[in-house]
């Protein structure tokens, strides 16, 4: 069914809810509670708990080779794919109870369960539940806003409601929390996510205005509940508009993005050169030669940031809502030029005695 269809005037309402946080913030807590009261708006309503549905080969991702780490983490993003494959299986054939292809890279009695719970709820009649609003609850860390933006694509693909519930919980009680669990995580794993972690922020993305932050070192209150209610509520209440054909904005933001790593590589490119000639000076290298190690080094960066920009350009796909780690891109380049800016150093001074 195309994505025109599926947004047909006639079919329920329905939402993607995203629940994001540190490990033990309190998601699974609050996801209870938002069942509990959808059931009593008459709601057909669906906890996707992306640990059940995961395998747990797929998150173990700390690894010392890069190789073998890069293709985990691909192969890990691939999972984390299939789960919003399934849902938008679902909205294309809400009636089939989705038998996921053997090639599928989530748990089928997971996902089964999952879809059971909104196509029998138990507070709703047969007859009702055609007709029900329908809300799947998505619980996962969701530390990148890029991960929480695929969700928001497929929202809009599908004229879905779409809104974001961020659960603040102080580090220690998260850690405290997580040590009183039966299957607990690695602490080392919680305190890595901190810093990765990135809360949505409306300010800097546009499409993440629909979303709250929830206060979870204590206790959730009623008055927590009532506001995610009115949340849902109002995403159900005005569904996203499908993405039209905007191709000159993706060209403009590709643009933005990278004019922005490029400047960082620059800048960082700059310093590199500015600790290789002061340690050429303190080795006391020839003045001639000095002349010749800035020279050099300065066209190694002008060709190395020449060939960057057309990587940016042709191989990457960035647009201005789609959050990528500008840090990271621009560390793992620089470090190509970093490479040929060693040999360099190293050339000049070994002529130099």
């Amino acid at each position: 069914m195309a994505a025109e269809e599926a947004g047909a005037v006639g079919r329920p309402p329905a939402c993607l809810c995203v629940l994001c946080g540190l490990p033990a913030a309190g998601k699974s807590t609050l996801a209870r509670q938002v069942l509990s009261t959808a059931a009593q708006h008459g709601w057909r309503a669906s906890l996707v708990p992306y640990d059940d549905l995961i395998p747990e080969h797929a998150f173990q991702t700390r690894v010392v080779e890069d190789a073998v780490k890069l293709q985990r983490m691909t192969e890990w993003k691939l999972h984390r794919q299939a789960v919003l494959q399934a849902i938008e299986r679902f909205l294309e054939k809400p009636q089939v109870l989705a038998e996921l292809p053997s090639s599928c890279q989530i748990n089928g009695a997971a996902w089964e369960r999952c879809i059971q719970a909104v196509l029998q709820p138990e507070a709703l009649d047969c007859s009702q539940a055609d007709r029900a609003p329908l809300l799947f609850l998505l619980d996962d860390n969701f530390y990148y806003p890029s991960m929480r933006y695929e969700v928001y694509q497929l929202a809009r693909k599908y004229s879905l409601g779409f809104c974001q519930v961020y659960l603040h919980c102080d580090l220690e009680f998260c850690i405290n929390r997580n040590q009183c669990r039966s299957e607990p995580i690695p602490t080392e794993v919680i305190l890595e996510m901190v810093k990765r972690l990135e809360a949505p922020n409306p300010q800097k993305n546009s499409w993440e205005t629909n979303s709250i932050s929830l206060s979870t070192t204590s206790n959730l209150s009623k008055c927590d509940i009532q506001r995610v209610m009115e949340l849902i509520s109002s995403a159900l209440s005005n569904p996203l508009s499908p993405v039209e054909d905007n191709t000159e904005q993706t060209e403009a933001d590709r643009l933005k993005c990278a004019t922005s790593v490029l400047h960082q590589a620059d800048q960082a490119c700059r310093r590199r050169i500015s600790e290789a000639m002061k340690t050429a000076r303190e080795n006391q290298v020839r003045p001639e030669h000095m002349r010749s190690l800035a020279a050099q080094l300065n066209d190694s960066k002008a060709t190395f940031l020449h060939s960057l920009r057309g990587q940016l350009l042709q191989g990457a796909s960035f647009t201005q809502e789609e959050d990528i780690d500008v840090e990271r891109v621009v560390e793992r380049a620089v470090d190509v030029f970093d490479r040929e800016r060693k040999e360099i150093l190293w050339r000049i001074m070994n002529g130099n005695k």
